[in-house]
C-alpha cells in the first residue's frame, strides 16, 4: 500500500447501503449454494427394512461423512457429526454471520431465524407458534421443569433412573425451589412393554400425590424406546402432567409430536439429525403455553408467545440457520429408511452376542423398544471401573470406541451408537471383539 496516498472518501448513506446490499447478497447465495449442492445419494425404492440392508446405498451415505480413521466411533449418542452439505452450509453461515455482522443480525436475519424456526416445527409436525430454538435438549428440558407452574407443597413430581441425568437434578431442584416431594422408581430389567407400563401405573398408584413426571421417549443409558404415547394416557387419566425429552429419539425414530401425544417436549438437532452443535428445540402446546412461565420474567416477547419462554441470550446464529440443511439431509435418506438402517446394524451385532454365556444385553429385540442404541454388561460387571476397563480394552485392542453409561439402578454398562456412515463390518468386529472378552 503506498504510504502516501490519500485516504478514500467516505461512503454516501445511499453507497454504502447499495454496497452493503449487494455483499450482503452475494453471501447469502453463497449459503444458498451450499445448501442446494447434492445432499446425499437418492435412496432406493422399496420397504425401509429392504433399503437398511443395500449396503451398496450406505456406502454412498457414508462418502457424504469425513470421519477420523484413527478409530471406529460406535459412540454417535453424545453428538452427530454433519454430512458434507450440512458442513457446507454452516461454513457459509458462519461466513455471512462474521462478515455481515450485527448488521445482518437486526436486518435480514431475524426473517431467515423464522423461516429456520418454521422448518423445524413443519418437520415435528407442529405449529411454528409451539416451537422455539434453544441450545440443546438439556436447555429444551430445563425451561420445561424449571419454569412448570403447576406445583405448590403437598404436590411431588417423578422420574426413573434410565431419565438423563441433568434432567434429574433439575427435578430434584424443585423441591426447594417449588416445596415439593421427588419420587422416584426403578425400570424393570429386562423390559418388555407391559412391564414399562406396569411400572409406570405401579409408581403412579404408590404417589398419588404426583403432579408432574419426567418421561424419556429413548434412554441414553441404556437404548431402551419408552411407549411414551401410552405412558402420557396413562398419566393424563390421574391428571399428572409429562415432560417429555426426547433428545435421542428425533432422528433415531419416526415421530411427530402427535404420535408422542405430549404437551410439553425437549428436542435437539446436534444428535440425530445431525446438526451443528449447540441446537435444540422446545415445543409446548399451543393450549398449554400458561403451564410454563416466561424464562426468568421475560419481557422482550409478549407473555402468549412461546419465545418468551427461552431467552439465552446471545446464540450461535449459523447454528439456528443451519437447521433446514441438516433436515433436508435428514429427510432426503428418508426417517423411516434412516430408523430401520440404525436398528438394522443394532440387530446385527445384538443377535450375535445374545446368549452368550457372560453377556447380558440391557435393551430387549421387541419390536418399539429399541432403536440403534443399545448397552451390555459383560461378566456380570455393573462398577464404574468394570465397565471402564472394557471401554478402554475396546478402544485399545479392537480400535472401537464406545462410552460407559452410569445411573441403571442395577449397575453401569457399556454403550454402543452406531451411526449411519457405520458399516456391517464395524458391528461385526464389535461383535467379535465382545464374544472373545466373553471368553477371557
Amino acid at each position: 500500500m503506498d504510504p502516501h496516498a490519500l485516504p478514500a472518501a467516505p461512503l454516501s448513506r445511499r453507497a454504502f447501503v447499495e454496497a452493503a446490499g449487494l455483499a450482503a447478497a452475494g453471501l447469502a447465495s453463497s449459503a444458498d449454494r451450499a445448501v442446494a449442492r447434492p445432499l446425499s445419494p437418492s435412496p432406493p425404492a422399496g420397504p425401509a427394512d429392504d433399503v437398511a440392508r443395500d449396503e451398496g446405498f450406505w456406502q454412498r451415505v457414508a462418502a457424504q461423512y469425513r470421519v477420523s480413521p484413527v478409530v471406529t466411533n460406535l459412540e454417535n449418542g453424545y453428538w452427530g457429526v454433519m454430512a458434507h452439505p450440512v458442513l457446507e452450509a454452516y461454513k457459509a453461515h458462519i461466513d455471512r454471520v462474521n462478515v455481515e455482522g450485527v448488521y445482518y443480525i437486526r436486518t435480514a436475519y431475524v426473517r431467515d431465524l423464522e423461516a429456520a424456526r418454521a422448518r423445524v416445527a413443519s418437520a415435528l409436525g407442529a405449529d411454528v407458534s409451539e416451537v422455539a430454538f434453544t441450545r440443546g435438549a438439556t436447555e429444551a428440558m430445563q425451561v420445561l421443569i424449571g419454569g412448570y407452574n403447576r406445583l405448590g407443597p403437598g404436590d411431588a413430581v417423578m422420574y426413573a433412573d434410565l431419565d438423563y441425568p441433568g434432567m434429574q437434578y433439575a427435578m430434584n431442584w424443585l423441591a426447594s425451589r417449588r416445596g415439593v416431594r421427588v419420587a422416584r422408581f426403578a425400570i424393570p430389567e429386562p423390559a418388555t412393554k407391559d412391564s414399562i407400563l406396569d411400572a409406570y401405573a405401579a409408581a403412579l398408584a404408590a404417589n398419588p400425590d404426583v403432579r408432574m413426571m419426567l418421561v424419556t421417549h429413548c434412554s441414553h443409558k441404556t437404548g431402551l424406546v419408552f411407549p411414551v404415547a401410552d405412558i402420557v394416557a396413562l398419566a393424563r387419566v390421574r391428571g399428572v402432567d409429562v415432560l417429555v425429552d426426547a433428545a435421542h429419539s428425533w432422528g433415531q425414530i419416526e415421530l411427530s409430536v402427535g404420535t408422542l401425544g405430549a404437551d410439553f417436549v425437549g428436542f435437539t438437532l446436534q444428535k440425530w439429525i445431525a446438526g451443528p452443535v449447540g441446537l435444540g428445540a422446545v415445543y409446548i402446546r399451543k393450549s398449554r403455553l400458561a403451564a410454563i412461565d416466561p424464562m426468568m420474567g421475560d419481557e422482550d416477547h409478549p407473555a402468549e408467545s412461546v419465545l418468551s419462554r427461552v431467552h439465552s441470550g446471545t446464540v450461535n446464529f449459523a447454528a439456528a440457520l443451519t437447521a433446514p440443511a441438516a433436515l433436508d439431509f435428514h429427510e432426503r435418506l428418508g426417517p423411516a429408511n434412516k430408523a430401520a438402517r440404525l436398528r438394522y446394524l443394532r440387530d446385527r451385532w445384538v443377535a450375535a452376542v445374545r446368549g452368550i454365556p457372560g453377556v447380558d444385553i440391557l435393551t430387549p429385540d421387541e419390536r418399539g423398544l429399541a432403536a440403534g442404541i443399545t448397552s451390555f454388561r459383560l461378566n456380570g460387571g455393573t462398577t464404574s471401573e468394570h465397565n471402564q476397563r472394557i471401554v478402554e480394552t475396546l478402544r485399545d485392542r479392537y480400535g472401537l470406541f464406545t462410552a460407559r453409561r452410569t445411573g441403571v439402578s442395577r449397575g453401569d454398562c457399556v454403550r454402543v451408537t452406531p451411526a449411519v456412515y457405520n458399516s456391517v463390518a464395524d458391528v461385526d468386529r464389535l461383535a467379535a471383539a465382545i464374544r472373545e472378552l466373553a471368553r477371557a
